[in-house]
């Protein structure tokens, strides 16, 4: 079994997502065969991963954070990197991904009781992990402090615990009280959980890190527990793709531009990276509007993003004024793209008879493309080579959707996947649906699109700046921690 070590936070949000992503690349500079691992995630921005063995499904579901992660330890990313997935549909719901499969749906009081049959899968996927690795480098989530969790956790301690995983607690000094949060975890911890951590490290720290030092001593004197350093507020984290909505609130890509792109932050919204792309471009200002806020009427493109729930995002959609907004942006003269969800959205008519996403089993749609979307059941999940119909041009992303779209707009369509046509277009070319995630991310076709809309664009290999960001990440984590420690302590 391989060696490994967890990062734990003293609260969601902390920063453990990009550390693991850093310390990863930090490993693999090394020469060390590293994996990523996080027994549980919650979140709507899913990556599709291999399912070893399974030949014919096309893949499974894991969270875009264990997709990233995989591309920084130079690996294929696998279901089994993120065995235990929860993409919330509603306030008090959610769908449950196993290895890359629905299992079904569950509250949230019938998902802790579900819990015990799931840490076996978890167990299972981690021994696959470690397979061929020198060391795995796991991921936690939420915190470990949450003690009325603790008896049935799979997450934090309780993976920790069974799989003798030793812990750096991770605290975020950006938010305050960074003293209090891992004074208090050691605390509040039952001895079994607080004997398994090793140390600690204080993450998003502005200015001169040697200001902390008192910190460090009253930390030391509360808890014993060993600093691996204080990490800077790394600035290559922006060029990484998020995983959690709640960033959401930041990721304007910021300043005037040459095109401004308004984005609705629906409440199920899902891979919300596919925008990070256009937030690379020089030329583009991407701004996510929240609920409350007009779409604003400079925008040159109104881009919908997926959904976890199609037809309550689009009554919510309503709720907001959004689709008058919408309604003006296109009498303007505006251009228009609907991904998954939104290009569901985007026409007539949505219908769900199964009431697969709810008790709402039918709501009208945008109406800018004519077309209507019917609910089924079976999912579709696969990783794709496509070709962008309107520019001729290679596309590469991934499809996680259920539904099937028809209707006269489709004649035209967006793209050319795997031989068969996705998407549809108006009559105008000016609103473009499509199932197809990561349509930004094929540098060409950005170049092109961009420039349909007046803008100069192009120029940026996407996936070589996130290489990038890893590499200045896994430098800044080598100068500022103790890494030879970190990955010593490995068990």
């Amino acid at each position: 079994m391989a060696r490994a070590i967890m990062l734990q936070g003293t609260g969601s949000d902390v920063g453990k997502t990009v550390l693991v992503a850093g310390l990863c690349r930090a490993a693999k500079k090394r020469g060390l065969k590293v994996r990523p691992f996080k027994p549980q995630n919650m979140s709507n921005n899913a990556a599709v991963a291999d399912i070893p063995g399974d030949n014919h499904h096309g893949g499974g579901e894991i969270g875009r954070a264990q997709w990233l992660q995989a591309i920084a330890c130079g690996v294929p990313p696998s279901v089994h990197m993120n065995p235990v997935l929860l993409k919330p549909q509603t306030d008090v719901g959610a769908q449950v991904i196993v290895q890359g499969k629905v299992f079904g749906e569950a509250r949230a009081r019938d998902y802790q009781a579900l819990k015990g049959r799931l840490m076996d899968a978890v167990l299972e996927s981690w021994g696959k992990v470690g397979e061929g690795a020198d060391l795995v480098i796991v991921e936690g989530a939420g915190s470990p402090a949450e003690i009325n969790l603790r008896s049935r956790d799979i997450a934090n301690m309780g993976f920790a615990t069974r799989a003798d995983v030793p812990v750096v607690l991770v605290g975020d000094i950006d938010r305050g009280g960074v003293i209090a949060s891992i004074a208090g975890t050691h605390l509040i911890l039952p001895e079994e959980d607080r004997r398994m951590i090793v140390g600690y490290l204080v993450n998003k720290f502005r200015g001169d890190v040697s200001l902390f030092d008192d910190g460090i001593k009253a930390i030391d004197k509360f808890t014993g527990w060993r600093c691996f350093g204080v990490v800077p507020w790394l600035k290559a984290a922006a060029r990484l793709p998020s995983e959690d909505s709640v960033v959401l609130e930041r990721l304007a890509s910021g300043g005037a531009r040459a095109l401004k792109v308004a984005v609705p932050m629906l409440g199920r919204i899902a891979n919300f990276d596919d925008l990070d792309p256009l937030k690379a471009e020089p030329q583009v200002e991407v701004v996510f509007v929240p609920p409350g806020k007009p779409l604003p009427a400079d925008a040159g493109l109104v881009v919908i993003p997926g959904s976890k729930s199609t037809i309550g995002d689009l009554l919510k959609f309503r709720e907001n004024g959004w689709d008058r907004d919408l309604a003006v942006h296109r009498k303007r003269g505006g251009h228009v793209v609907g991904i998954c969800g939104g290009y569901q959205m985007l026409g007539r008519v949505v219908r769900d008879p199964d009431g697969i996403e709810g008790s709402v089993t039918e709501a009208e749609g945008l109406g800018l493309l004519d077309v209507e979307t019917v609910m089924e059941p079976e999912k579709t999940v696969r990783n794709v080579s496509a070709r962008s119909v309107p520019f001729d041009l290679p596309l590469e992303g991934y499809e996680i959707h259920l539904g099937r779209t028809t209707g006269p707009d489709t004649v035209r369509p967006s793209a050319i996947i795997n031989g068969a046509e996705d998407g549809a277009i108006s009559a105008d070319g000016k609103v473009i649906g499509t199932y197809m995630h990561g349509l930004f991310g094929a540098d060409g076709f950005r170049g092109k699109f961009l420039e349909s809309l007046g803008v100069r664009g192009g120029g940026i290999d996407y996936r070589a700046e996130v290489e990038r960001a890893l590499d200045e990440a896994a430098a800044e984590l080598e100068t500022h921690l103790d890494c030879d420690a970190i990955f010593g302590l490995a068990r």
